[in-house]
């Protein structure tokens, strides 16, 4: 019988029907899990279920019975993935169950932001509309999302479902070659031409060494249409102290991000500054939760346990 302990809970929805294994378990939920309780929790336990807490090769030595880590999620940097590999720890994640939700919050960002809509609702709530004495007023920039350029980095389920959706709305459409590449692969334009002539920049890569700071001032400065950038891909792939200089410089036109190097955001972010700006929105990572996207997700951590009791696991990473 598997020893299932699902460590934070809390990271899924209340709305979410959290079905159990047909396999024969024990069950064991936590909602929150800090990292000095893991080895404690996860004494005894076969499967392992975790969304945002950490299992490092320090916590999983003391952990010899653990078979299967299931990562609620698609991202899996928490995971010591060389102990797993070397321990032959299976370690599942879940794919494609946002490939709607997450394209309509990007979509629902940029309408947002292009068009200003934060800045007006304020001005009608401040009473600025009232006093304008005509029937509207121009107090921020509005732009049209049809005939512009939608820049994509990340050319996986995500990029390519929010690509589908910007050329459903009469944009062009480009994906970014790497950066620093010598040469750019069909489908990709070089990542300095990206640069100047993307409208707006959306985020859909890994979180990787490669990655990580992806865009700094430097990049910034070489963004010749001050686009709108959105980041609901993962936290790190922007410095976000260079988001808020280039904002100051004029070099964005606004952002919209879903994700933070540091989340919940602590006290003296950066962006913490910025918030009541009318051209910044800050969600706090939902991009991916909406009702049908979670319960994809949880059907599919489910499965990917009921497979590995079967000797057939699913979606293995090591």
């Amino acid at each position: 019988m598997q020893t299932i302990v699902f460590l934070d809970r809390a990271t899924i929805g209340p709305s979410v029907t959290i079905t159990k294994p047909n396999a024969a378990h024990r069950w064991i939920e936590y909602e929150a899990t800090a990292a000095d309780q893991v080895v404690e929790r996860l004494q005894g336990a076969t499967v392992a279920i975790t969304n945002k807490v950490p299992l490092r090769r320090a916590s999983l030595e003391k952990l010899p019975e653990l078979e299967l880590i299931v990562v609620a999620a698609t991202g899996y940097d928490v995971i010591d993935m060389d102990y797993c590999r070397e321990r032959g720890i299976i370690v599942s994640n879940v794919r494609g169950y946002a490939t709607n939700t997450v394209p309509e919050h990007v979509l629902a960002l940029m309408f947002a932001l292009r068009r200003s809509l934060v800045g007006y609702r304020q001005d009608v709530i401040d009473g600025e509309w009232q006093k304008a004495g005509q029937f509207c007023f121009f107090s921020h920039p509005i732009t049209d999302i049809a005939g512009s350029t939608l820049g994509i980095v990340g050319k996986g389920a995500l990029g390519q479902s929010v690509g589908r959706l910007g050329e459903a709305l009469g944009m062009k459409v480009q994906y970014a070659g790497h950066k620093n590449a010598g040469e750019v692969e069909s489908g990709y334009v070089p990542f300095d031409e990206f640069l100047r002539t993307s409208d707006v920049i959306t985020l859909h890569c890994p979180l990787t060494p490669q990655t990580r700071n992806l865009l700094t001032i430097d990049e910034f400065r070489r963004m010749a249409r001050k686009p709108v950038l959105i980041n609901a891909g993962r936290g790190g792939l922007v410095d976000e102290e260079d988001v808020v200089q280039a904002l100051d410089e004029g070099l964005l036109a606004g952002i919209g991000f879903d994700c933070l190097t540091s989340e919940p955001m602590v006290d003296g972010h950066p962006f913490q500054a910025i918030l009541d700006r009318p051209n910044v929105i800050v969600t706090p990572h939902v991009a991916w939760a909406s009702e049908e996207a979670m319960q994809t997700l949880w059907d599919q951590v489910v499965a990917h346990i009921d497979n590995y009791v079967s000797g057939e696991p699913s979606n293995v990473l090591n």
